[in-house]
């Protein structure tokens, strides 16, 4: 298969549908010669975090020397996105053949009797198949939904497990107390293993520690950490951070947003756990990592005059983060919202977070089937005093959004990782 024919097997030959289990991606990778088994993997989990965490990790690693692979999901623009190796997108060619190699393992698999793997299990097997044939001395793993049946977790011994913040998310399929989703992101752990966990509220830290010991995983929780923020702009914010663990003084994080500080903190710790556990690298590396991180989508500043921002927040703690963040750069600000959401999200809550930061909206639709009609998301608006505009194409969106803004302004367009992945090409383009 070519680059176009690989993309086709996947989205229109396997689909999106998605189901639990991990029996599918254990077949497949025994087909592939459970190239799983010959990486050193850290796993990443967590409801909001996860992808910053991971891409300041991989940019710490790199300046370390380290060959350094992350997998992350989903994509904004090309699924190239999610297979990088020392911050190189795979190329066109080699992920259509290593999807056609994969397909053809799915193939021997329905050729036994056997359930073939979904688009995910499919991807996340090519995706280790890749690193290890490229010989990384690391492969950064992002979990894609949830953690115990998750297809990453095929992994038996990581050399560290990272939790990251948890939250109400996908309660369809990950239950809808915080308890249960809690759990389903402890799955990640292993025996023996390492943890880092992201400073939660007690009953999740008690789920997550209470996981870890019976697995006798030695678990680490900054819950003393000192952080003293010295300046914070459009460009980034430089940090102080102290505790029992850490002494940094002046770090610069590039990555806007006040909840990227505290997902600083816990990489910082993940760091410590790490070289604990026998990898190399310094202060120095670990500060150039850090100000060289890019996370494309995340609070990010696409035009200027007026500033364009997109942010991939797509649940209602990550619209919480993205209000405080909205308060702390954008205070006093003309802000035009382009707004589009997932049916199946907390959406009425998401809408009630952010609106009050807006001077008015543009209501869209993200490119997806679970796509919330732009008109029923007009309802929640209908009650404030706030104009609005309903533009279900993305591009009329973001044109209307330029109309009705003066250079001075803000548009800000979030709601939806679907939505700024359709969007952010055409805004760069145009």
């Amino acid at each position: 298969m070519n680059y176009q024919e690989s993309i086709h097997y996947l989205e229109k030959e396997i689909g999106f549908a998605s189901c639990p289990g991990l029996e599918r991606i254990i077949n497949l990778m025994e087909k592939l010669g459970n190239p799983e088994k010959k990486l050193k993997v850290i796993h990443v989990a967590g409801t909001n975090g996860k992808g910053s965490a991971t891409a300041m990790l991989s940019s710490i690693l790199k300046e370390a020397g380290y060959r350094t692979a992350s997998y992350t999901s989903p994509h904004l623009e090309k699924y190239n996105e999610r297979f990088i190796i020392n911050g190189k997108e795979i190329t066109d060619e080699a992920f259509a053949k290593i999807i056609t190699r994969t397909k053809q393992a799915c193939q021997q698999l329905v050729a036994e009797g056997k359930e073939a793997p979904t688009l995910f299990e499919v991807v996340t097997g090519a995706a280790y198949l890749y690193f290890a044939e490229e010989k990384v001395d690391i492969a950064i793993i992002e979990v894609g939904l949830g953690g115990r049946f998750d297809a990453t977790n095929i992994i038996e011994n990581p050399i560290l497990s990272i939790i990251m913040s948890i939250s109400m998310d996908h309660t369809d399929f990950l239950g809808n107390t915080i308890e249960a989703i809690a759990m389903e992101k402890a799955g990640i752990i292993k025996k023996s293993c390492p943890v880092v966990l992201y400073s939660q509220e007690e009953l999740v830290y008690n789920i997550v520690k209470n996981n870890a010991d019976a697995l006798n995983a030695p678990l680490y929780c900054l819950k003393d950490s000192e952080i003293k923020i010295s300046a914070q702009s459009l460009r980034g914010t430089i940090f102080d951070v102290k505790s029992s663990f850490l002494n940094y003084e002046e770090l610069f994080l590039p990555l806007l947003g006040l909840h990227q500080v505290q997902n600083c903190v816990t990489v910082l710790q993940a760091c410590e756990v790490l070289k604990k556990n026998g990898l190399a690298f310094t202060k120095e590396d670990i500060r150039k990592g850090i100000s060289n991180t890019v996370w494309a989508g995340r609070m990010e500043i696409c035009k200027n005059n007026p500033l364009v921002i997109l942010d991939g927040a797509h649940n209602v703690d990550g619209i919480r983060r993205l209000a405080q963040s909205v308060q702390t750069y954008f205070n006093r600000k003309n802000i035009t919202l382009i707004l589009g959401v997932l049916g199946d999200k907390e959406y009425e809550k998401m809408a009630e977070l952010i609106l009050p930061y807006a001077n008015q909206v543009v209501l869209t639709e993200p490119h997806s089937q679970r796509k919330l009609d732009a008109e029923k998301l007009a309802n929640i608006v209908l009650h404030k005093e706030l104009p609005f505009y309903i533009e279900p194409e993305l591009e009329n969106a973001y044109q209307k959004a330029l109309n009705i803004t003066d250079e001075a302004g803000i548009i800000l367009c979030c709601g939806s990782l679907y939505m700024i992945g359709a969007l952010r090409p055409y805004i760069l383009s145009v």
